[in-house]
């Protein structure tokens, strides 16, 4: 599979919703192009890992630093065939930005495959095109999807929803079928 796939990222992205996708779509013989705004290819981003302990809801480690190997500046979203949104807390900030937002509207107005994971959909709901969709988030990301018009499909933490070009997901538990979905579309 040749694909090229875009992945906007950004500091304290969940460690795993990262570098697992980056690697497992490598793997599949996809060009994946990890960017955040601001910087360039070679620079890092500082990632987190985030655990189920039993707690009311996750834990937060430090995770590894992610090599990005795209430049954000220069990203155009007809180069690419599909998008990756990874959670953590990186899309709380990345939903500020106006650029991160249109490249969300370019994939999911043109069709091409958009997979969300965790709070990933968080930029979804910034950018406007969850209304009427079929989602699924980290729980705590509900109440922002039905705000923003999105039905909420409680898939457990390991499995996935497709709607249309979207695939969402509640967490790196997940991965499997959520890259499954994703890997349908593409």
């Amino acid at each position: 599979m040749t694909k090229k796939i875009l992945m906007i990222v950004g500091d304290f992205a969940e460690d795993y919703e990262v570098m697992v996708p980056f690697q497992a779509l490598q793997v599949c013989g996809c060009e994946v192009v990890a960017v955040t705004p601001g910087r360039k290819a070679g620079e890092q981003v500082r990632t987190a890992i985030h655990d189920f302990e039993g707690d009311q809801t996750y834990t937060e480690k430090r995770g590894h630093n992610f090599t990005l190997n795209g430049d954000f500046d220069t990203v155009c979203a007809e180069n690419f065939d599909a998008l990756v949104l990874p959670g953590g807390r990186a899309p709380e900030h990345l939903r500020l930005n106006a650029r991160v937002l249109e490249l969300v509207r370019a994939f999911a107005e043109s069709g091409k495959p958009l997979a969300a994971i965790c709070h990933g959909p968080q930029l979804l709901t910034a950018a406007g095109v969850a209304k009427g969709r079929k989602l699924n988030a980290y729980p705590a990301v509900r109440p922002e999807l039905e705000s923003a018009g999105a039905e909420y499909v409680d898939v457990g933490f390991s499995g996935a929803v497709t709607d249309g070009n979207f695939v969402t997901a509640p967490a790196w538990s997940a991965h499997v079928e959520w890259l499954k979905q994703f890997l349908a579309l593409l």
